[in-house]
């Protein structure tokens, strides 16, 4: 069974899980390289695909920030931000929930009003030109441990964006406990922010349950060792906690051996609810329509259960209620 690919490019989506700064194109990377030509980040597009050639996940994070370094002013933030913008809505994204990860770009000199006044900025301009609904989750680099996640919830709490909805958690999860980040979560939740932490990305799937039970998780991201612990699923598919998942960046990131065994099939066959998502789509090489294919293959789903699962994104988004709405009533009308 196979799903056009223009059907697909066609279909009205939600995204829910794509970094700020992995979103940025290859052209995108290129103009910031050349602006900045001290990094090490090459400003040629046709040398970033080598470039973006992952050994593991610990290479990957290491490549993923010296594409932060090139964000050094407010300028260069709008500018991706608008461009992330414009790339989501040629894809037919109508509504995108941005990881943004302040305390990287302000621990590299850009004060936190002024980060949150350029992607905000950008955020308007990118809904006024091209119809795509931004909001921001705030991210705690959980490498860089509770200095990271003190300024993280500051900038969230204390300046508290219009398009912020929710608080995270990424980076590596070797080594770097959940608990330590509690206080953090809570006080997020206390303020009324959503609780979206990655877990059993890289890990197993004591990572999500730390996430769950420590974090107040409501969504995860990646979540995919959840696939070895038949307790941690059926507890997920009871309490409704979608997975973000995002297939073929496991296997970039080599935290899953190929597509073909990515455990997909499985979450879903225990009533997991899930949405497909793109992660840093140009440094994965892939899209979100790309994604969809992927999943639609996994899963031996029909053009029917392809709109079935853009349908779940939106379910699982905090989207406004008129944006929901809205994008039930185009995905009700493509079938």
């Amino acid at each position: 069974m196979s799903v056009d690919r223009s059907f697909v490019a066609a279909l009205p989506k939600a995204e829910l899980h794509v970094h700020h700064v992995g979103s940025a194109s290859v052209d995108a990377v290129a103009e910031l390289a050349s602006r900045h030509p001290d990094s090490p980040v090459p400003s040629d597009p046709d040398r970033l695909a080598e470039y973006f050639t992952f050994s593991d996940f610990a290479h990957f994070i290491e490549v993923y920030l010296s594409v932060v370094d090139l964000l050094r002013t407010p300028e260069d933030l709008w500018t991706l931000t608008h461009e992330v913008g414009r790339d989501l809505a040629a894809q037919n994204v109508r509504y995108a929930e941005l990881t943004l990860t302040p305390y990287t770009s302000i621990t590299r000199g850009i004060a936190a009003e002024a980060y949150c006044e350029a992607v905000e900025d950008a955020r308007r301009a990118v809904e006024r030109d091209h119809g795509v609904v931004l909001r921001w989750c705030f991210d705690i680099p959980g490498e860089s441990g509770v200095p990271a996640a003190d300024v993280t919830l500051d900038t969230a709490l204390r300046l508290r964006p219009d398009a912020l909805v929710s608080f995270g958690l990424g980076g590596p999860e070797q080594g770097v406990p959940r608990a330590q980040f509690q206080p953090h979560f809570d006080a997020a939740r206390a303020a009324g922010l959503r609780s979206v932490p990655h877990a059993g990305e890289s890990t197993g799937p004591q990572t999500v349950w730390d996430a769950v039970r420590l974090l107040g998780a409501e969504r995860i991201g990646h979540g995919i060792a959840s696939a070895q612990d038949p307790e941690l699923l059926a507890h997920l598919a009871a309490e409704g906690i979608a997975l973000e998942i995002c297939p073929t960046s496991n296997v970039r990131t080599r935290s899953v051996p190929s597509l073909a065994e990515h455990p997909l099939p499985a979450i879903v066959a225990a009533g997991v609810p899930v949405s497909i998502n793109s992660d840093d789509p140009p440094m994965f090489g892939t899209t979100l329509t790309d994604e969809y294919l992927v999943a639609a293959e996994l899963l031996g789903l029909d053009e029917s259960g392809v709109v079935d699962l853009a349908r779940a994104a939106v379910d699982a988004s905090f989207a406004p209620a008129d944006v929901r709405a809205g994008l039930h009533r185009e995905l009700d009308g493509v079938g």
